[in-house]
């Protein structure tokens, strides 16, 4: 008995850290991105507040005898510039996110050739990922396991933010849906109202007319 409930416990364990592991390293990644000769190209994605976000990219250029450069620009929900260079092949950027919403990254080619494109490889790390953990186990004297376990505790820390986000977005949009179920009820029984009045008030000046022609 004691057996099989040490083999349930050590399974359950071994799924959370499998879960847990998925669900940190989601947000973690190289994208590449094609530009075009002109225009821009942009990438968006929903982070929550409070969280950290790191940034690298490299230009790689379709023609090495033509070498060129870019513009980058990283814009919060609300439209802030929160990072912005201009002429640069590659860079970084890190910050900890102030509001929540979609962060966007811009990417343009400087090039004045109409044929000149080049591809952008950027490396997009959010949150856990986002943290420079060999810096952290230097602090906090932290080797091995210690480290993981760490690792694993901020994640379940991070997982619970995100259930609670998801809880107050739901409630969110409970108490909008209710709201519009009302609108939309009022808004039926006043058309009903309505078009009732209008045929009362068609019934008494069509009775009238007849009246007044002597018909009734």
């Amino acid at each position: 008995m004691l057996q099989s409930k040490a083999t349930f416990l050590h399974r359950n364990v071994a799924s959370l850290v499998v879960i847990l592991l998925v669900l940190g390293f989601a947000k973690v990644g190289a994208i590449w991105i094609e530009l075009p000769p002109q225009g821009t190209k942009c990438l968006s994605e929903e982070i929550q507040a409070n969280v950290v976000l790191f940034g690298n990219y490299t230009l790689f250029f379709t023609d090495i005898r033509f070498p060129t450069t870019m513009s980058v620009k990283v814009t919060s929900p609300h439209g802030n510039i929160i990072h912005s260079k201009e002429k640069v092949s590659q860079g970084q950027f890190a910050l900890t996110t102030k509001e929540a919403g979609s962060y966007l990254v811009c990417f343009l080619m400087d090039s004045k050739e109409k044929k000149m494109g080049g591809n952008v490889n950027l490396e997009w790390k959010i949150g856990i990922q986002a943290r420079d953990w060999d810096s952290i186990a230097r602090m906090e004297k932290l080797q091995g396991v210690e480290l993981e376990l760490r690792k694993l505790e901020t994640s379940v820390a991070v997982i619970h933010e995100n259930l609670v986000h998801l809880r107050n977005r739901e409630m969110e949009v409970r108490n909008i849906s209710e709201k519009t179920n009302a609108r939309v009820a009022w808004l039926s029984l006043t058309s009903l109202l309505i078009c009732i009045s209008v045929s009362a008030v068609q019934v008494w000046h069509l009775e009238n007319f007849f009246k007044k022609k002597k018909l009734l």
